[in-house]
């Protein structure tokens, strides 16, 4: 606290105490004058009951006791000695578990701890209650924070707009070069949302300037909510999760990767102002352990503006029997290996307790390892960074993947395939004698053009993918492509097995179906066009984007 440059007495008076007189440089000052009790009770008349007040100065304690009497929090900024020895208030209310005093220096941590003491209670609106002696003792202090709390209640006033009230949605969207970001935005202008693209930087979002054009968005453009795909945007430490709550802008978050990978170790402030959304329905358990009670089922779907039949442009060299695109997972692998960095020991067995776990049907690492390799659950446990354990995980969901893919795409190689991807499939195919390959095409600019040049589209999905149906799945048909893929669980209420969609249970099954497929041109030709009236009528982003913006709605509709 600080040392006063003026003394304080108490004015003589029947009864509780009713006034106090300063005495500064040869002036006398009072804290109230006549009727003392009654002005300082009259302000806690004006605080609302949704409110928080926050009292600049403990005054003669009246005003505190009806706040209190009212069931109120209430924060206190006193730093004055002299009046507090007069008075006696803080000293009487000490310990009340109700009442925060503050008596920093500087105003501007004081008004960090209003703010962190805001959201331990809802975020309800400041409620600023100024003493004029206080103001005319230390204006540095006490002016100063009068004028920000005033500041922040009537930023708080502007941002306590109601939700969903006009029949147009306005989605404040954090955009980045990512996939599905475009079909996103593509989805909302189908379904007329009035849309305002945040871009993420490539730093920290919790850099001033992301937060000042956040908070600039949403007070110009009072968002209903804000949308974001696979968490982008939101740091591990849940800061801005944290704000978007104490702004009272829900968050829609549509994981199209596993979330547990994503999520990995997150803090997540506000979860109820959340609602996830997942491609794979294997998911939702998992999400809801976490803690998030608003999760939602949402697969994958296509753009039926970017990939369809007749774009033509292919080159000649893209004609084959069988196709396929996709990574080796070499790379992932070596990437992941190399950040986790096992000991020697269990290093050299990460493969077959990758296998392990391909097999295991398991969504979580974590809980496979648990229940079924005590050695690595150990090693997961006692890794110094939250970085190395989600590496662990991410190397034995990667190097299953790429078992599996590998498996897969061998058994179609007596039938010549043409493989797109990294150079890793040379390593592990071979010299392309038997087979082709293209170095990695570009998703927007080269599959609709590439799917429709093969007479089988081959498809195995990733071990990320629980029971889930991949994008390839959409984007093939809608091209006008035949696609053949592994059997995958939500699959069945998506598509109508055999009629629109042909699937293989094993790697073992892949050579006969595929040789009964190339002698089959008419049923390839109606699974397709089945596959892609399916399509057109109910997966496409668009429809999926509705069915978001719904769940929205009916979750915040009309929340302050």
């Amino acid at each position: 606290m600080t040392s006063p440059a003026y003394t304080a007495e108490a004015v003589p008076a029947a009864g509780p105490l009713n006034d106090v007189r300063v005495r500064v440089g040869g002036k006398t000052w009072h804290l109230w004058g006549r009727d003392g009790r009654a002005r300082e009770e009259a302000l806690a008349g004006t605080v609302a009951d949704d409110a928080l007040p926050v009292l600049l100065g403990a005054g003669l304690g009246h005003c505190l006791a009806r706040l209190a009497e009212r069931g109120l929090p209430v924060a206190v900024a006193d730093r004055e000695d002299a009046i507090e020895a007069v008075t006696g208030v803080r000293e009487a209310w000490a310990g009340t578990r109700d009442v925060l005093w503050l008596d920093d220096a500087d105003p501007g941590r004081v008004l960090d701890q209003l703010h962190a003491w805001r959201r331990e209670h809802g975020n309800r609106p400041f409620a600023p209650l100024s003493l004029p002696l206080y103001l005319r003792l230390a204006p540095a202090h006490y002016a100063a924070l009068a004028q920000r709390l005033k500041d922040a209640a009537a930023f708080q006033a502007r941002l306590r707009y109601p939700k969903f009230a006009d029949a147009s949605p306005r989605v404040l969207f954090f955009d980045a070069d990512y996939f599905l970001c475009r079909e996103i935005r593509s989805g909302l202008a189908a379904n007329r949302a009035e849309l305002r693209v945040l871009p993420i930087p490539a730093g920290p979002t919790v850099s001033g300037r992301f937060i000042e054009a956040l908070l600039r968005d949403v007070a110009e453009f009072r968002p209903d909510f804000a949308l974001t795909v696979n968490h982008l945007g939101l740091d591990r430490e849940g800061r801005l999760a944290g704000l978007l709550n104490e702004l009272s802008v829900p968050l829609a978050s549509w994981f199209v990767d596993n979330p547990h990978l994503i999520l990995h170790e997150y803090a997540h402030p506000g979860v109820d102002n959340t609602v996830l959304f997942t491609f794979d329905a294997g998911n939702l358990d998992l999400l809801r352990a976490k803690g998030f009670a608003n999760v939602h089922y949402l697969p994958l779907a296509t753009d039926p503006e970017r990939f369809r039949p007749g774009i033509g442009g292919a080159p000649d060299g893209w004609a084959a029997d069988v196709s396929f695109v996709g990574n080796s997972m070499a790379r992932p692998v070596a990437e992941t290996l190399a950040l986790a960095d096992p000991p020697a020991g269990l290093g050299r067995d990460y493969r077959a307790v990758a296998e392990a776990f391909g097999a295991s049907g398991e969504a979580s690492v974590a809980d496979f390892l648990n229940a079924h390799e005590p050695e690595w659950a150990a090693l997961h446990r006692t890794l110094d960074k939250p970085e190395r354990r989600l590496a662990l995980e991410s190397l034995l969901t990667w190097e299953a993947t790429r078992q599996y893919r590998l498996a897969c795409v061998r058994a179609t190689l007596p039938f010549h395939p043409l493989v797109a991807g990294d150079d890793g499939w040379r390593a592990q195919l071979g010299p392309p004698d038997g087979w082709r390959h293209l170095p990695r095409l570009d998703y927007y600019a080269d599959l609709p053009r590439f799917y429709p040049c093969a007479k089988i589209n081959f498809n195995c999905t990733s071990r990320q993918m629980i029971g889930a149906v991949n994008q390839r799945v959409f984007d093939v048909p809608a091209c006008g492509g035949f696609l053949l893929t592994d059997h995958r669980e939500q699959m069945e209420n998506l598509f109508d097995p055999g009629a629109e969609v042909v699937a293989y249970h094993s790697a073992e099954e892949i050579p006969d179906l595929v040789r009964s497929l190339l002698a089959d041109a008419p049923r390839r030709r109606r699974v397709a066009e089945a596959a892609r009236r399916r399509i057109l009528a109910e997966h496409t982003y668009a429809r999926r984007v509705a069915a978001l913006l719904a769940v929205m709605r009916n979750t915040f509709t009309a929340a302050p």
